[in-house]
């Protein structure tokens, strides 16, 4: 139950509408049992609750859940025209030189050749160098332990994206 030391944002999400709950939660994630998880175990308390129940939906998800949210997901250094979430979360790239956004679309080529999807990293903070050197040494990864490293960097953009949703205040 939420008390009114709830954030306003998240006191306003535990009393959507499921539709309007699970098409917020879209923007966060496009994994449908993802949504489905954390909106069957609302009411949260806290934001601690809400990333809890992230974190277990994320270590939950299927092979086939986890393709659905990172086709939800732009390649780095391309973000989806007029996304600002992907724009925000890529800015590192932006503006990196000519050669290293060349150097990085060849990679993610490559990195979606050898694994069926797109390089998935919590770009946040990150420099398009990082980001360069991030793909440079997980593209040797056998997909296994390329899946792992993939559902932890899930976790931590759905971690980053849900904060704003907790925070917005009721009249937002």
């Amino acid at each position: 139950m939420t008390s009114s030391t709830t954030p306003g944002g998240l006191a306003r999400f535990n009393t959507l509408e499921e539709r309007a709950a699970l098409a917020a939660l879209h923007e966060v994630c496009a994994s449908e049992a993802w949504a489905h998880h954390l909106v069957a175990r609302r009411p949260y308390a806290t934001a601690d609750e809400l990333f809890a129940a992230n974190d277990a939906a994320v270590a939950g998800l299927t092979d086939a859940d986890l393709a659905q949210a990172m086709a939800g997901h732009p390649p780095i250094g391309r973000p989806k025209p007029g996304d600002p979430t992907s724009s925000r979360e890529q800015r590192g790239m932006a503006g990196a030189p000519d050669a290293l956004k060349a150097e990085m679309l060849e990679l993610n080529l490559e990195y979606q050749e050898r694994f069926g999807h797109v390089f998935l990293i919590c770009a946040t903070g990150l420099t398009g160098e990082q980001m360069r050197d991030a793909v440079k040494e997980r593209i040797g990864n056998t997909p296994g332990r390329e899946r792992e490293i993939v559902r932890t960097e899930l976790g931590r953009i759905n971690r980053i994206r849900l904060a704003p949703l907790v925070e917005q205040d009721a009249s937002a």
